[in-house]
């Protein structure tokens, strides 16, 4: 038999190896917790700029007149990181987007200057993000006979910068480049039109012709593609569709080369242009008068 310390002794030996008791358990975790929140609030206190706001705007902006657009656009983001709630917070948003902007890195501006526009739309900087976003579509457009997905989307944003902000210091600006963009654009379905009507697919021709004479009216494109029309319908031998393209083309521009062009190849099958009430040119081109034209001036 044991005495009463051997059977305590026996008690103790029956747990598990190197096992502490639960509440030396509890203790620890406690302490490891209470040493992770202070180290964590130390590594934040470290990570945060202890200057006030406006000295932070005031570096950035030094940075970006001395052309340090990266740094700079790193510090508008400190600042807008550190100082959410603060006045320079806002425009420190799209100060870093045309950092970014100046700096060639027009994803990060477009980000930027998108993030400031959901946030704050109709601000007084609102317009100037806008304008950054344009920009950079707008320095990314290709030529008329590449892909034209950031045409489209530089012309989309120049509009509503148009719309919205008519008297902004960036309206003049965009109304130019909302007609180069049209005039791309107009140029890319002419390429694509005119390669249809060297192949003799008219119908897609037509299509392409189609979409520059109802949405791209006041580019230069526009004759040719009337004159276009007037062929490719004559091909297909939809003479009225034809007479009244010739119609549309011979009244809104009657010098043009491409009239008498349009014109001379009626004539050659014993047409003249003649407007069909019915036709979608017609009712696209309203200024178009009821009655037959005579020949090119």
């Amino acid at each position: 038999m044991t005495n009463p310390g051997e059977k305590s002794d026996l008690v103790g030996a029956r747990r598990a190896p190197g096992r502490a008791p639960l509440r030396s358990w509890v203790v620890a975790a406690f302490a490891a917790a209470a040493l992770s929140a202070c180290a964590s609030s130390n590594d934040l206190s470290k990570a945060l700029n202890p200057d006030p706001p406006a000295k932070m705007f005031a570096d950035a902006d030094a940075a970006m007149t001395k052309g340090q657009f990266n740094r700079a656009a790193s510090k508008f983001e400190d600042l807008d990181r550190d100082h959410p709630y603060a006045p320079e917070a806002r425009r420190a948003i799209v100060m870093a987007a045309y950092a970014y902007y100046k700096a060639g890195k027009n994803p990060e501006a477009i980000a930027s200057a998108r993030r400031y526009t959901t946030m704050h739309p109709g601000t007084k900087e609102a317009a100037l993000a806008h304008h950054i976003i344009a920009s950079a579509y707008f320095d990314e457009m290709n030529g008329p006979n590449r892909d034209q997905s950031t045409t489209k989307k530089a012309l989309q944003e120049l509009q509503v910068l148009q719309t919205r902000y008519p008297d902004s210091e960036y309206a003049a600006i965009a109304a130019n480049r909302i007609r180069l963009a049209n005039d791309t654009l107009a140029a890319s379905e002419m390429e694509v039109g005119r390669y249809y009507l060297e192949r003799n697919n008219y119908v897609a021709a037509i299509n392409r012709f189609k979409t520059v004479a109802t949405e791209y009216q006041t580019t230069a494109h526009v004759e040719e593609a009337l004159m276009r029309l007037t062929e490719a319908y004559m091909a297909l031998g939809i003479v009225n569709e034809a007479q009244t393209a010739a119609a549309v083309l011979g009244h809104n521009f009657p010098q043009s080369q491409w009239y008498k062009d349009a014109y001379a190849l009626l004539a050659s099958g014993g047409l003249a242009p003649r407007e069909d009430s019915g036709s979608w040119l017609s009712k696209a081109w309203k200024s178009l008068p009821k009655f037959s034209l005579g020949g090119p001036g």
